[in-house]
């Protein structure tokens, strides 16, 4: 006897062929890829109108063309698929990275006072995904953090203010870190290389990324491909002590990434 009908099975292939579709879709929707899958699908319909009306030459092209279409889909969504497999490694409901109260008011007193010098910043905040391919482009550092460190090595002429510094397990790792350039088209004409970078970061990881605005004195943060611009200080810590907590749940963190508050105390 069997324990589950045929007609159960398709319904659950059904189901989850939709889920992946749109999952997919949806994931699709917010990368430069976009345009360039509507051109594929042109190039779709092309062929299956050559078929029917048995367009001989058209079909041996389209047919070549299809033959390197793999390898394409490949370079052309690179940092898309990067990015997805990064997603693959959230493995846990719990993040394990740096909640402690002291290390975050450290950062926090770190970006407001290089704000209100008009100095810029940049801050990446390890959790779950590895930055290992971005620290290996910095200087290594290794140190607890400190307020004056972190302010010292943004301050201008020094060799290390240029790019990121990285942030993992209670210790500065890394400086003058290159990070990836978001290519989103939701982001503002007017942003500079340093916000585009901390996006390009955490659209690629489930970093937390400080930028600290030079030209405006403003600080702002960057999650999940989403840009939180001009915080106070207090709502900084506020977000901080959320993303940063070893019991912080994924459901918290895509709030936060939507711009919604939670309770830190949960």
């Amino acid at each position: 006897m069997k324990l589950i009908s045929p007609l159960t099975v398709f319904a659950i292939e059904i189901v989850a062929l939709w889920f992946i579709y749109y999952r997919a879709l949806l994931f699709i929707e917010t990368t430069r890829g976009k345009q360039v899958l509507k051109g594929l699908f042109f190039i779709l319909f092309v062929f299956l109108v050559s078929q029917i009306l048995n367009l001989t030459v058209m079909k041996w092209i389209l047919t070549k063309l299809f033959a390197i279409s793999v390898l394409a889909f490949i370079v052309i969504f690179q940092p898309e698929l990067r990015r997805g497999l990064a997603r693959l490694g959230e493995y846990s409901p719990f993040t394990l990275v740096i909640g402690e109260q002291k290390a975050i008011d450290e950062i926090i007193k770190a970006s407001f006072t290089l704000a209100r010098r008009s100095i810029g910043a940049l801050i990446a905040i390890q959790r779950q995904v590895n930055l290992e391919p971005f620290v290996e482009s910095g200087v290594n550092i290794d140190s607890l953090i400190n307020s004056d460190l972190l302010i010292a090595i943004f301050t201008p002429y020094n060799p290390l203010h240029d790019g990121g510094v990285v942030i993992e397990s209670n210790k500065i790792k890394t400086a003058a870190c290159l990070f990836p350039l978001s290519q989103s088209s939701k982001l503002p004409k007017s942003l500079g290389t340093r916000h585009r970078s901390a996006v390009g970061l955490s659209e690629e990881t489930d970093a937390v990324v400080i930028i600290v605005s030079e030209e405006s004195g403003k600080v702002s943060l960057a999650l999940r491909g989403e840009l939180h611009q001009d915080l106070s200080a207090e709502e900084l810590r506020d977000k901080l002590l959320v993303l940063l907590n070893k019991k912080v749940t994924k459901e918290e963190d895509n709030l936060i990434a939507a711009g919604d508050e939670v309770n830190k105390n949960s």
